[in-house]
């Protein structure tokens, strides 16, 4: 007789990512080192921008044995550091983290460094090595540490500290992976390339294999608003979470509850919400029934409340993508949107767009995406992702933009949740509100490049027919010179005669917004550039021999 016995076994979190690690981005060696890089720079920044400090960034690889794949990364920030007590977990424990919280951050799944310290452990076998000094400590830590992948906990291999005068506080975390570095080192370029956009706040300074620097100084002063802590939003509840809430409650009735659990829900508004929902404002919330959880979860939803507050986000604002974009890419023309809140299933949102144009952006048969989501850049899937999508949609002719064109799309989502559709954190799904918001911004800098490109074309012919005219003032400076000859005079010089005239023509096309001409040398084939009128976007430059 066949035997139906089956045996059941429990996965901890760590073991099954070391099973199914390629969920996590760590599909091969060259994703897996682009990974890894990516997770502890947005780990360095939120360190230092989640706190108000202004980020100074290092990251360093180097070769280890390069016959097997074996690079060293290390990532240096002064950020706030990170306790002594808190860091065998921090860094040796999946999904254990200080991102759980109502608050907009880069990471939000708690697998981020620790997973690449376990894909680091798993191919090269080399244990983590970190050293930090929290702010306000007189000494400085360091830990060895590798993951027990069946218990989920940290193994310290070595722990130990020593007191430093010197003020300078931060983490340092030195990961040796197995990686393709000559088929990974693009994407680890554009990816710190484009971060570099994003916070133009920061200094970075990435150094390669080769003993290459790439250094990205710090443009602006100016930092993102810290995000706020902020308490649930009834749109965004179900049943489990409101189980939850209830068992954390110290609250005595469901007003109460109602009111010190959700954001924007007063007393007032909590006690029509209770009539709307058919339930006595003095039950106890411990006294609710599964049938009650589900009705109230429902109702919650369906409530017609306020938008949840957008004080837990931290956008980066106009001038900020302005500053970035301008700093990296050097175009003629840039502008930014940032709209107004939003939320889909209550979950707060915002969606900046930049539109840099022209300069030293290479001109390519399509525009070049950006995606950032919570100031982190997506450099997978752009196909799969809504922003593709929207922009993909665009007739840039209505915008006078014709492809071939240099033109970059800078999109940015920020959000306490972002529905990216895996666990890659690659691509944004397409949720219709994003996607209205996306849109609508990118027509609103959209139309703000139009008037630009408008104005520039406006500019070209009225220098076309400033230098035809030009060409022929010496000519009729010689005939007007004879004219003015008579038989006991000999005029006035040609050369007084031509100045004059080009004086004149300088004058109407200072009227006409063309400043700083000198359409003298222009004639004589002297390289010159003018600067176009001063706008929002900038003084422009545009060389005249173009038109010539």
């Amino acid at each position: 007789m066949a035997s139906f016995h089956v045996e059941f076994k429990e996965l901890s979190p760590s073991e099954f990512f070391y099973r199914y690690r390629e969920i996590a981005g760590y599909s091969n060696p060259t994703r897996a080192f682009y990974q890894t890089v990516k997770e502890l720079v947005e780990n360095a920044l939120d360190a230092c921008d989640s706190h108000g400090i202004l980020p100074n960034v290092k990251v360093e690889i180097s070769e280890v044995d390069v016959e097997k794949l074996h690079y060293m990364i290390t990532v240096e920030d002064n950020g706030i550091g990170v306790s002594p007590k808190h860091v065998p977990k921090a860094f040796g424990q999946v999904l254990y983290g200080s991102k759980y919280k109502l608050r907009q951050t880069r990471g939000i799944f708690g697998l981020g460094v620790t997973m690449a310290i376990l894909y680091g452990q798993i191919t090269t076998g080399k244990p983590v090595t970190i050293i930090t000094r929290p702010i306000r400590s007189k000494y400085r830590w360091f830990f060895k540490i590798r993951v027990d992948i069946k218990k989920n906990r940290p193994i310290i291999l070595r722990k130990e500290a020593w007191k430093e005068d010197k003020r300078e506080y931060g983490t340092r975390v030195s990961i040796v992976i197995e990686g393709d570095w000559f088929k990974a080192k693009n994407r680890i370029y554009e990816y710190i390339k484009r971060t570099a956009i994003a916070t133009p706040y920061a200094e970075i300074v990435l150094k390669d294999p080769q003993g290459r620097t790439f250094h990205y100084p710090r443009r602006t002063t100016n930092l993102p608003p810290i995000p706020k802590e902020t308490k649930p939003h009834p749109h965004g509840v179900d049943v489990e979470m409101l189980k939850a809430l209830i068992s954390a409650t110290k609250t005595s009735n469901l007003l109460e509850f109602l009111t010190k659990t959700f954001q924007n829900i007063g007393e007032k508004t909590a006690i029509e919400f209770l009539k709307y929902a058919h339930l006595n404002p003095n039950t106890k919330p411990s006294k609710l029934t599964m049938s009650n959880l589900s009705s109230l979860a429902k109702k919650l939803k369906e409530y017609p409340f306020k938008p949840p507050k957008g004080n837990s986000l931290s956008p980066l604002g106009e001038e900020i993508i302005t500053v970035g974009l301008k700093n990296v890419l050097e175009p003629e023309f840039v502008t930014a949107v940032s709209r107004k809140p939003s939320a889909y299933s209550g979950h707060p949102f915002i969606i900046e767009v930049g539109i840099a144009y022209g300069g030293k952006i290479p001109v390519k048969d399509h525009p070049q995406l950006y995606r950032f989501a919570n100031k982190i850049p997506l450099l997978y899937d752009e196909k799969a992702c809504v922003t593709w999508k929207v922009v993909s949609e665009v007739n840039w002719k209505n915008y006078n933009i014709e492809f071939p064109a240099p033109l970059v799309i800078f999109v940015h989502i920020c959000s306490t949740k972002i529905p990216f559709k895996g666990i890659g954190k690659e691509s944004i799904a397409d949720v219709s509100e994003i996607e209205k918001e996306i849109r609508r911004a990118l027509r609103e800098a959209a139309r703000k490049l139009r008037k630009h490109v408008e104005r520039k074309r406006r500019e070209e012919e009225a220098i076309e027919k400033i230098i035809a005219i030009a060409k022929y003032i010496p000519e009729i400076s010689k005939s007007l010179a004879e004219l003015s000859r008579t038989l006991k005079s000999k005029g006035v010089p040609p050369k007084e005669i031509e100045n004059t005239l080009y004086s004149l023509l300088e004058v109407k096309a200072h009227k006409m917004g063309l400043k700083n001409i000198n359409i003298k040398q222009i004639v004589k084939g002297k390289r010159r550039t003018m600067r176009q009128p001063q706008s929002k976007q900038g003084g422009k430059q545009l060389n005249l021999l173009q038109f010539i």
